[in-house]
């Protein structure tokens, strides 16, 4: 009966491995959430029960990568066996316009989250296991296929803090000999995915464009390549990564790559739309330097970790259409009535 801790909860992936937990048997499933004057919990709304009923498993914290003082805190507090860090400011193109913060959560942030891991376990004694969420962009423009063995050349703000993290993770592991493991994983998508990421960007469109909601759609480079899977695979893939008798670092990806063309294609084909009539691009969201080609090889994660990805292409865009096409059908249905999606009259 383990517990762990979750930094990133509310965002994709956090809510998917907090329910593989919860699924497994966690005893508890504790979540570090930053405070905001209005709720950001809708990923996790759904497994969520008052803390005052005795059924309930998942725990939230107030804290923040930036408060070293308060990781240390919540590691007091909940006595994890497995900890998770999924939390950053993750938007590559906002990373360039925010070099700074990127900089200060993600690289700095996880190195604060480990000093505090490592303080709680050489304190407790307790054989606590960290897992690490690395990222396809600290690969850049690295040829592919991109694996365990590939070096870094990341070409943003965001990425560059990612290869910071990793390190740290690695150092850590190695200087004080604790069981740390670093998750590369290539792009993971769902209809959970933030609607500022191209992916659910473009199926959000198709949503809205199919129920006469929005007119058009502004993009930035379409011949990017990216190697894209479902995030609720992607999840256990972190989990069986702190299951293992040693720590080690792993590529997780599909294998197969797809450009931004083609997962524009397939998301307005299958809402049976022709994309070149509504799309346009916007010099704005090309970025000041480009990732053109990520292809993962995860021999590695598949031999070792006996891991598969079971959502392909096509499966994926299709379950993405088919959730923002439901939304969209809420959102004309409540513009109909003289409301807006949040349920203010217009």
């Amino acid at each position: 009966m383990k517990t762990a801790l979750i930094t990133g909860i509310t965002g994709q992936d956090g809510s998917y491995l907090a329910e593989l937990l919860l699924q497994k048997g966690y005893r508890e499933v504790h979540g570090i959430i930053r405070r905001a004057s209005t709720f950001n919990t809708e990923r996790i709304d759904a497994m969520y029960v008052d803390p005052h009923e005795p059924q309930s498993r998942l725990k939230l914290h107030y804290g923040d990568l930036a408060d070293g003082t308060g990781l240390r805190h919540v590691f007091g507090r909940v006595q994890p066996d497995e900890v998770y860090n999924l939390a950053a400011q993750s938007h590559v193109k906002v990373s360039f316009d925010q070099s700074e913060y990127t900089a200060d959560v993600v690289a700095t942030g996880t190195l604060r989250l480990l000093e505090a891991f490592r303080e709680y376990v050489q304190t407790t004694g307790r054989p606590a296991r960290f897992y690490q969420a690395g990222s396809s962009e600290m690969f850049g423009a690295s040829a592919p296929p991109q694996n365990e063995n590939t070096p870094f050349h990341p070409r943003s703000p965001y990425a560059c803090a990612k290869v910071a993290a990793h390190w740290y993770a690695v150092n850590t592991r190695e200087a004080y000999n604790l069981f740390v493991c670093n998750g590369i994983l290539f792009n993971h998508e769902s209809e959970r995915r933030g609607e500022t990421f191209v992916t659910r960007k473009i199926t959000r469109a198709v949503g809205r464009i199919k129920c006469g909601l929005q007119k058009k759609l502004y993009l930035g480079n379409l011949e990017a390549k990216r190697d894209w899977g479902f995030a609720g695979d992607y999840v256990e893939a972190m989990w069986l990564m702190l299951q293992q008798d040693t720590p080690d670092d792993y590529v997780v990806a599909t294998g197969e790559s797809h450009s931004v063309r083609e997962f524009l294609e397939a998301a307005f084909r299958y809402a049976g739309l022709d994309w070149e009539e509504y799309v346009e691009i916007d010099p704005r969201y090309f970025r000041p330097s480009e990732v053109d080609y990520l292809l993962g090889d995860s021999t590695k994660a598949r031999t070792i970790l006996g891991w598969k990805p079971r959502v392909g292409f096509q499966e994926l865009v299709a379950r993405m259409v088919d959730h923002d096409l439901k939304l969209a059908e809420q959102e004309r249905l409540l513009s109909n009535a003289g409301y807006s999606l949040r349920g203010a009259a217009q």
